[in-house]
Order: structure tokens, then sequence, then C-alpha cells
């Protein structure tokens, strides 16, 4: 991240909240619905008092900034995690899609250089940056990968189109698991970034 951020106060209240950003986007809404509904079971009552606790603590997580843009399947999956956070915790969420906020990408490149969404960045309410996430859980690149190689294996030969969407259904189907991960992870990352 940059010494000087773009993303100052006044930066962040022109991003969009969750619910207008989904009513003018283009693609996938199905697909984000389907993944807040399920988000919805992602939270034990113990995260939402987690996540509850560090919106009212004057150092934790009280905004959560979202780079994203509608066609990425891991923003239309773990973009509704987020907002279901929020909305359990009270936290300020606003979006930014990507392509138009190039600047605010750069600052939060996986590993240094791509630009990978959903890029998660939490700040206090006093606007102090305290950490961010990108992407998708830990679980889910390890499964992405095992799930790619057993289908590449077993459907040799078969069409691409095929190939594709029986990957697509079974990494649909590891979501709901996907979601839990990534509450846990964005628990124990604020968690860890508070401490220091």
């Amino acid at each position: 991240m940059a010494d000087k951020s773009v993303v100052t106060s006044e930066r962040f209240q022109q991003g969009i909240k969750y619910d207008d950003y989904i009513s003018q986007i283009n693609v996938n809404k199905d697909r984000f619905q389907l993944n807040y509904d399920t988000a919805g079971n992602a939270m034990e009552a113990e995260d939402v008092k987690f996540f509850k606790d560090t919106v009212e603590n004057p150092q934790g997580a009280a905004r959560v900034l979202v780079v994203g843009e509608d066609w990425c399947p891991d923003v239309y999956r773990g973009m509704p995690v987020i907002a279901r956070i929020a909305e359990a915790s009270g936290m300020d969420m606003r979006v930014f899609p990507r392509d138009s906020h190039l600047d605010i990408m750069d600052e939060f490149l996986k590993d240094g250089q791509h630009q990978s969404i959903p890029a998660v960045v939490f700040y206090t309410a006093d606007h102090e940056y305290i950490c961010h996430w990108i992407e998708r859980p830990a679980i889910a690149n390890k499964e992405t990968a095992e799930i790619t190689e057993k289908i590449e294996r077993d459907m040799a030969g078969e069409d691409e189109q095929t190939v594709r969407r029986a990957r697509r259904d079974q990494i649909n189907s590891k979501y709901p698991e996907w979601q839990k991960a990534t509450v846990k992870e964005l628990r124990a990352l604020i968690s860890s970034a508070s401490k220091q």
C-alpha cells in the first residue's frame, strides 16, 4: 500500500452502497443474489458479535471498501459475504468498480502486481487503514486447483464448454463452505492487525 493513500475519507464516501451497486450492475445479479442468500448462513453468533465489537471499538474496523466488477466470479461469490458482515455489524461498506478506479486498485495489488478482485479494505471510523484481504480464502485456492486438476483428468477429450461448466458447478457447490472460511479469515486478519 502507498504511504499516502488515494482513498481519503472523502473519496471513501463517494463509493457506492451495496444495494445501489447491485441495482445498477449489468450482469450476474442472480449470482450475487444467490451468494447473498447463502452468505446469510456464513456467520455464527460469535462472528456477528466480533464484527459488531470491532465497529464499536474506536480502533476497530468500522468501514469497508470493496473493489470489484460484476463479471468476476470471485466478486459475485465474495462481495455478498462482505455485505452480510457489514449489515450484521453496522459497518459502512462502499463499492468501487475496479476498471473506473484503477488508482485504488493499484494500492491493493495481489503480490504487488495482480489486479485481483475483490480487494476488501478495512478502515477505522476515522478512516485509518487497518488491513486488506484479496480475492478469496486460502481453502478456495487449494480446492479450486484440486477441482481443476480432477476435472481436466476425468473429462479429457470433452468439449471445452462442458469442462468449464462442470468446473464451475463444482466450485459453486463449494462456495457455502468458502463463505464461512472467508468470515474466519477476515476475523483473524482484523484481530491480528488490531493488535499491532
